[in-house]
């Protein structure tokens, strides 16, 4: 465990000394956002990102560990483990070099090696390799053996360079050299299934139908389009250098000589390099580049998830919430300030019914009826017809009305929770009541939803999804902990992500407040049966109690950390209400004072700045947002024209915008900034609003190619600045550059499945 310790330390550039109380800390069954909040002093102040990292990092040197156990049984147990071998094993520091030390040992099926061996000719293969030989033929001639099956010179040679191509192959030294060169100098080659080339599924990855790109530079998004294609039988996928190259590469190791022995060892190694070098690496390859892949495609989504759930409240707020429709209608519902359904309607606004009067008189009826503060509208089919219905009807300029993005509402209507939740409604009052509750809490609505069900993900569903959920599951307790739940609203679904709780303690918690009515203060969660005083040391600081009599209730200050506030309200002859609400008061203590070796700095530091917002909300104050008004449908939207938009989804190759015409646009890496672009998260995020330009308009295939740069089109074509007077004249031709960027973006979109 030592080693595991101080290899941790150094790969993260931290002490041992701090790896260790974090090791400590998991093992004891701390949560990260626990020991990022609360245990500062211990691990020197240590982000969830790299506390996140020593467990990981910790967790798979265990898991090494055990493998280079079972491996020395293994060898053990075979009489084969040498004082070297041992010293070797115990010095592998990665589960492939481990691999590559116990191939030779690692019990297998009968092989061409093997069988040549029960034929006597591992001597023969030996004094070959050695390249020491002066008369090949004449050493043949005493392995030549009818009875073993050994007829002739040339089975006799044949045999031996089977031996030697196992051997080559077996060789550590030589497995990590090829290993490099698959990676330094490999090609991914993709080619189109002869059979499926004319398949109309198989268009969309029509760009892989003959495509060769070093795996070094490909980039993430297009290995794992490349996978798909491969994985749905569109095209068949090769990851190799060239075999001249890797032959050249074993021949400088093991050909030292210009013999005919050195002849046989270059047959045996071109043979070793086709029949077991290649297959076995390249599926090596083929599993590292994924994995790669893999963690490259979780951290994007992992980013747009956070942005997307700590998204600005509205807070609590009389919501009337619409679900857009045509022919169906608009489904109306109706909640109070804790989200709860108080009524809901079907409305038709639109075509075909186009009731607009009648519609009009009963929103407004129910605005009034049950004091409506703000009007949320999901951003999906009829949006645009629907909000300018609502803002036509004459409301109260303090009714606010906001369009929301409603993916996954329909996956949280159809699901267990939604139904648990409404058994006596249907699917469309669910995702109206869902709609409504994202503007006043994104968070709370949102984790009722699989994450993956949201849109903001890249080729999410052909990553490894136990990593993907571990990493979102991540991202969630995260956000939820830094925002911190109110215990006696909160959802069981938004309380199983609270530290140290889980969906059991969750449901526990909200079936004593349904029996037992509202927590009184923090102190009354020990009541909760089976809730423990190691969860509720986990949970309680993140745990709000709006009314309790003790005002510490409501903040993020650990109930362990009472009595010290307690005191610095003694020394200054106040209450900790008054503490709490005087910045004088405040100014007056002097923290140096009540340090001890348990509280240092950081924690009190904490502690005042709890006492100056308690239970302050990290996330940005809630800021209206409206689309650009007349530009409803992509047939709108002109070549030249600036609009307002929202940042959907960031990938590796730029960024989806929602402009307000049912079709996100698209803005490729190379238009997200003037400056050169590398990481697309660098310069934009999800929920972002920005304002767009649009420098390609494809109404057939409903493609928009938009642009954050100051100039999209170059100095010789200025971007026209059309107005909504001149919406309606014929636009400007799109410059060359434009026109040369369609195919490009064409391919993007065909590849990324959103």
């Amino acid at each position: 465990m030592e080693k595991n310790i101080l290899k941790i330390a150094s790969e993260l550039n931290i002490t041992s000394e701090q790896v260790q109380s974090v090791v400590s800390l998991l093992l004891a069954g701390s949560t990260i956002p626990f020991i990022a909040r609360y245990r500062k002093e211990i691990t020197g102040s240590l982000d969830e990102v790299v506390l996140a990292a020593i467990r990981d990092q910790y967790d798979q040197l265990m898991e090494l560990d055990k493998r280079r156990e079972a491996i020395l049984k293994s060898i053990e147990k075979q009489e084969k483990l040498t004082p070297a071998l041992a010293k070797a094993i115990e010095a592998a520091e990665s589960l492939t070099e481990l691999e590559d030390i116990y191939l030779p040992y690692k019990p297998k099926r009968k092989t061409r090696a093997s069988m040549a061996k029960e034929k006597g000719l591992e001597p023969l293969a030996l004094s070959i390799f050695e390249q020491g030989i002066a008369n090949l033929e004449k050493l043949i001639v005493d392995f030549i053996n009818a009875e073993l099956g050994v007829n002739n010179t040339d089975e006799a040679l044949e045999g031996a360079r089977d031996i030697m191509a196992e051997w080559v192959s077996e060789n550590s030294e030589a497995r990590q050299k090829v290993r490099e060169l698959f990676w330094s100098e490999g090609v991914v080659e993709t080619v189109v299934v002869k059979s499926k080339v004319q398949d109309t599924e198989a268009q969309k990855f029509k760009d892989y139908f003959e495509w060769k790109e070093p795996v070094k530079k490909v980039p993430s998004h297009r290995l794992l389009a490349m996978r798909r294609a491969e994985k749905e039988g569109y095209v068949t996928m090769d990851i190799a250098p060239t075999e001249e190259l890797a032959v050249h590469v074993l021949e400088k190791q093991f050909v030292h000589a210009g013999s005919a022995a050195a002849e046989q060892v270059s047959l045996a190694i071109k043979d070793s390099y086709k029949r077991l070098f290649k297959p076995s690496l390249e599926t090596e390859i083929h599993v590292e580049s994924k994995l790669k892949a893999d963690a490259e495609a979780i951290q994007v989504f992992s980013a747009n998830l956070k942005k997307l759930l700590l998204s600005s409240p509205l807070g609590q707020k009389r919501v009337l919430a619409l679900d857009p429709g045509f022919r169906s209608g608009t489904k109306l519902v109706c909640l109070d300030e804790q989200g709860a359904l108080l009524f809901n309607n079907v409305i038709y606004p639109n075509e075909p019914q186009r009731e607009t009067t009648k519609s009009a008189t009963i929103l407004l009826g129910l605005c009034d009826r049950f004091k409506i503060e703000a009007i949320a509208i999901g951003n999906g089919t009829a949006s645009r017809e629907t909000e300018a219905f609502v803002k036509s009807t004459g409301l109260p300029k303090e009714i606010l009305v906001v369009m929301v993005n409603e993916n996954g509402a329909s996956v949280y209507s159809a699901s267990e929770v939604a139904r648990e939740e409404f058994p006596d409604h249907d699917i469309t009052v669910r995702g109206a009541v869902s709609i409504g509750r994202r503007l006043t809490d994104p968070l709370a609505e949102l984790v009722k939803i699989d994450p993956k069900s949201i849109g903001v993900g890249q080729y999410q569903h052909d990553v490894d999804q136990n990593r993907l959920k571990a990493g979102l599951d991540d991202v969630v307790m995260s956000c939820v902990n830094s925002v911190g739940v109110e215990v006696n609203t909160a959802s069981k679904e938004l309380l199983s992500y609270v530290s140290g709780l889980g969906p059991q303690l969750a449901k526990s918690i909200v079936e004593y407040r349904n029996q037992h009515g509202a927590f009184a203060d923090r102190q009354s969660l020990h009541k909760v049966p089976r809730l423990g005083d190691k969860a509720y040391e986990q949970c309680a600081g993140f745990l709000r109690i709006r009314d309790s009599k003790n005002p510490l209730d409501s903040s993020a200050v650990h109930p362990e950390r009472y009595k010290l506030v307690e005191k610095f309200a003694e020394d200054l002859g106040c209450t900790i209400k008054d503490l709490m609400t005087s910045a004088e008061l405040r100014k007056k203590l002097d923290l140096k004072k009540y340090v001890t070796t348990d509280v240092g700095l950081p924690t009190l530091t904490d502690i005042l700045s709890e006492l100056e917002k308690p239970g302050r909300d990290p996330r940005e104050k809630f800021e209206i947002f409206n689309f650009e008004e007349g530009i409803h449908e992509i047939k709108d939207l002109k070549v030249g024209m600036s609009l307002p938009g929202i940042i959907t989804n960031v990938t590796n190759f730029g960024a989806f915008v929602d402009i307000g015409v049912h079709q996100d646009g698209l803005v490729h890496i190379s238009h997200l900034s003037d400056r050169f672009v590398k990481d697309p998260n660098e310069v934009i995020a999800v929920q972002q609003k920005v304002k767009v330009t649009a420098v390609e308009v494809d109404v057939a295939r409903k493609r928009i190619a938009l642009s954050l740069k100051s100039d999209p089109f170059g100095k010789s074509a200025p971007v026209q600045n059309i107005t909504k007077q001149e919406r309606s004249s014929k636009p400007k031709a799109p410059v060359k550059a434009v026109e040369s960027m369609e195919d490009k973006l064409a391919q993007l979109r065909d590849k990324f499945k959103r």
